[in-house]
């Protein structure tokens, strides 16, 4: 998908904002509550949020300067960091998030233009453009905002936003043995997006929003309609 890295600055800063006025409105006893992601509470959701933004800040600078540079020293001391960071208060969380997003953004603006098209090496996946970094960081806290079971849902994710995760996810899913045949009807689209053959697959229809949230298990389905009718299939295993 070809994006533009700085025309989605904006998008990611009002985001970032969403999530803030979410997250300063829990207590401290909101955070051990368990979250949308098995295994995980909201403090741990808040603190993988904040160091995705770190991650990338690293990611951009090496393509700032050229260095090739993992975004983590490794998976295991990515996890720990959330799990130490998991139980800190709510005042202390807040920080984390303000700051890291500050220091995204700042890196952001001093990437030279040459420096989108260098690849850089995320935690997980292969290589990619650091132009991508802008998308994923997008999408990091829309997700994750919803993961935190707080109000937000997908229902609230702006539509560029839903259709293009939605596009990403059926060209993922397309890849995938796992994936059940569907065709896909976004309301608010006049073409349908199909995984696997559409021959015999059921029609699955709504609004991009709705489809986006169960293919990516942030919904149940809830305005969606089948036919020819029955339940809907289960999807697999996003990301």
């Amino acid at each position: 998908m070809t994006v533009d890295p700085l025309g989605l600055m904006a998008e990611v800063d009002r985001a970032t904002d969403r999530l803030l006025r979410t997250v300063a409105g829990l207590s401290d006893a909101d955070l051990p509550v368990p979250s949308l992601l098995p295994g995980w509470t909201r403090g741990h959701v808040l603190a993988h949020i904040a160091r995705n933004a770190d991650g990338y800040v690293t990611l951009l600078t090496a393509a700032a300067t050229g260095k090739r540079v993992p975004q983590d020293v490794s998976v295991a001391a990515r996890e720990a960091d959330i799990e130490a960071d998991a139980v800190r208060p709510l005042a202390d969380h807040l920080a984390d998030l303000r700051g890291s997003a500050s220091r995204f953004a700042d890196a952001v603006t001093v990437m030279p233009a040459s420096g989108w098209r260098v690849e850089v090496e995320p935690s997980l996946g292969p290589r990619r453009p650091a132009a991508m970094l802008m998308w994923g960081r997008l999408r990091e806290v829309e997700v994750h905002h919803v993961d935190l079971g707080a109000g937000y849902t997908a229902a609230d994710w702006p539509d560029a936003f839903s259709h293009r995760l939605l596009h990403e996810v059926v060209t993922g899913y397309g890849g995938r043995g796992d994936a059940p045949p569907l065709v896909l009807s976004p309301a608010e689209a006049g073409h349908a997006l199909m995984i696997g053959e559409a021959d015999g697959a059921p029609t699955v229809s709504g609004p991009a929003h709705s489809l986006a949230g169960w293919l990516t298990g942030r919904g149940d389905g809830d305005g969606l309609t089948i036919a020819p009718s029955g339940p809907l299939p289960i999807p697999p295993i996003w990301m």
